[in-house]
């Protein structure tokens, strides 16, 4: 059994439609019938005085081809009779014309014509002084005859003088039934252009009901602020493009990994963005899937999905602190490997001992073992007496270990010095970790393996040069290297490649720094690292004091440094 439905059911079901394409129709169809009805009535109301005139213009010219100097001669020489010449010349031109009277009177107002013979001799029943007083009359006015169009001339003698006048009535109602003979064409021309407005009017509506999919203003309200909410609370990066490369959309997590504003919708991609791979991406210059871009310090993964109407969505993907923990995790790889490696080979010096001590071969075993753990000290000395800050430190003692087990020699240039005071060690271990990484992988299993690290204080600034003894980087490409994604080695276990020097260059570039590749000089590639205000001021003011109280050729660069971190020693 079905349920009877409610009165607000009813109310629904009779009342106003909710569907978007039923209300655009209502709206139309009411639209174009309103617009129809007008234009016919404005179209109607000249038209009926129009009739009007051309009913009395027609009566003026009748009266004026009646109004002859042979009229006004029998005029003025017969009597107003029923068969005189003046009634049958005026009913001849009756009957010919069409018109329904023509009446001829005298200067007295008495008639010599008329269409009722019984009316002839009589006075007109309308005021002719306008006519005998010579002008000529055009007027709708009522009669004997009824209501009638009508025209009023002077009837003049041969001399001029005006001996009478001449009316010529149209029967008014000829003219209405014109005017109403007229309507039913007009309202079928009407009907025509209502049926195309309402036929146009559904084409339109069903348009918008495919668009609008059939939803109700209700559920495209709803739909709106489900968008607005969405948009808003998602930690992914939504970017929505018109077909011009306009922003269109931009949620508040691509504000935040873009560093814009809400201001920008509107504006062109380009002139918000600047050139670079993160406008290209976005605006799909580059094409492919999970494409990797660099915007400030953040590392981004785009995807792009054009739209039906030639625009595009980009999602953005924050994979900042995921790319950190993949290259920490290679590192971490690395150093297993090499602890692996460290491992076989103390089991090897180990098993050399014990073969020395069982030969009874002491003396060559207490040299064997201060050989071995003097070249560990020796590497880690150097690297403390001339690099400073300790996380610097700690990496590049690490980066040796590695580079020993791979057959490369990482030698610290005899230049290098750098104090422990830098604003920003977290940043610079960045920076060199990559550079070191590369330039191990490219000088590995060449001959003479060597990778040279040089780092040095001007004032405030700090310079990183990295050399090895690798294949090089070709003129072409020593920009193109610097590029997000770019990369010419396999993917490592997080699946991407092409972001350490990219991160590289923009760290240097925040710092207002730069970062270069040129042609070593023993062959290989050399990486130029240049970072204004790396140092802190008080520090750089240490130094260029120390350098003037005891040039460099009486105390050498570690005991200057010593002596520049001394003077900024907070004494507590």
């Amino acid at each position: 059994m079905s349920p009877v439905p409610t009165a607000t059911t009813r109310r629904r079901r009779f009342g106003w439609p909710q569907r978007v394409f039923s209300q655009v129709l209502l709206m139309q169809l009411a639209i174009a019938t309103g617009v129809t009805a007008l234009a016919t009535g404005l179209f109607l109301a000249p038209l009926s005085s129009q009739l009007d005139d051309q009913a009395m213009r027609r009566a003026l010219a009748i009266a004026q081809t009646t109004a002859s100097p042979e009229l006004a001669d029998e005029l003025t020489g017969s009597r107003p009779t029923a068969d005189g010449p003046v009634q049958q010349e005026a009913e001849r031109i009756r009957l010919s014309t069409g018109a329904e009277y023509i009446v001829v009177m005298n200067d007295n107002g008495v008639r010599w014509s008329h269409t009722s013979p019984s009316e002839i001799g009589r006075i007109v029943s309308t005021d002719p002084s306008d006519a005998l007083a010579g002008h000529e009359v055009m007027e709708i006015d009522s009669g004997t005859l009824g209501r009638s169009a009508r025209g009023k001339v002077p009837l003049r003698d041969d001399e001029g003088r005006i001996v009478g006048a001449v009316s010529v009535g149209i029967e008014y109602d000829s003219v209405r039934a014109r005017l109403l003979a007229a309507i039913p064409g007009l309202i079928a021309y009407a009907g025509g252009a209502l049926a195309v407005g309402a036929l146009a009017a559904y084409l339109i509506s069903r348009r918008i009901q495919r668009q609008t999919h059939d939803l109700a203003f209700s559920d495209i309200s709803a739909l709106l602020a489900e968008r607005e909410a969405m948009l808003h609370s998602i930690r992914e990066g939504v970017v929505a493009l018109d077909r011009s490369g306009r922003i269109r959309l931009l949620n508040d997590e691509a504000q935040r990994l873009l560093g814009v504003g809400p201001d920008v919708t509107g504006r062109p991609l380009d002139e918000v963005l600047g050139q670079g791979r993160t406008t290209d991406v976005l605006a799909g210059r580059v094409s492919g899937e999970d494409l990797l871009t660099v915007r400030g310090s953040r590392v981004l993964i785009a995807n792009r999905m054009p739209t039906d109407d030639g625009g595009a969505v980009v999602t953005l993907r924050d994979r900042t602190e995921l790319e950190q923990l993949g290259r920490e995790l290679d590192s971490t790889r690395g150093l297993i490997d090499a602890l692996r490696a460290q491992d076989h080979e103390h089991a090897n010096r180990m098993h050399t001992l014990l073969g020395l001590l069982e030969l009874q071969m002491h003396e060559d075993a207490v040299e064997f073992v201060t050989e071995v753990v003097g070249v560990h000290r020796a590497t880690a000395e150097q690297v403390t007496e001339k690099i400073h800050d300790p996380l610097l430190a700690a990496l590049l003692v690490g980066k040796a270990t590695v580079a020993a087990e791979r057959g490369v020699s990482l030698r610290i240039a005899p230049a290098t010095l750098l104090p422990d005071r830098l604003v920003d060690p977290r940043g610079l271990v960045t920076v060199v970790g990559n550079l070191v990484d590369n330039a191990l992988d490219a000088a590995a299993g060449t001959p003479d393996a060597t990778v040279e690290v040089e780092l040095y204080a001007e004032g405030r600034t700090v310079v990183l040069r990295i050399a090895d003894s690798g294949p090089g980087v070709p003129a072409g490409q020593r920009e193109l290297i610097f590029t997000e994604g770019w990369s010419t080695k396999e993917l490592p276990a997080h699946g991407k490649r092409g972001l350490g020097l990219a991160l590289v260059r923009r760290f240097a570039e925040r710092q207002g720094g730069s970062a270069v590749v040129r042609e070593a000089a023993g062959g290989g590639a050399e990486f130029t690292v240049v970072l204004p205000e790396a140092l802190a001021e008080a520090l750089a003011e240490a130094m260029a004091e120390a350098l003037a109280e005891q040039p460099l050729p009486a105390r050498g660069p570690a005991q200057t440094v010593a002596a520049a971190a001394e003077k900024t020693r907070d004494p507590r």
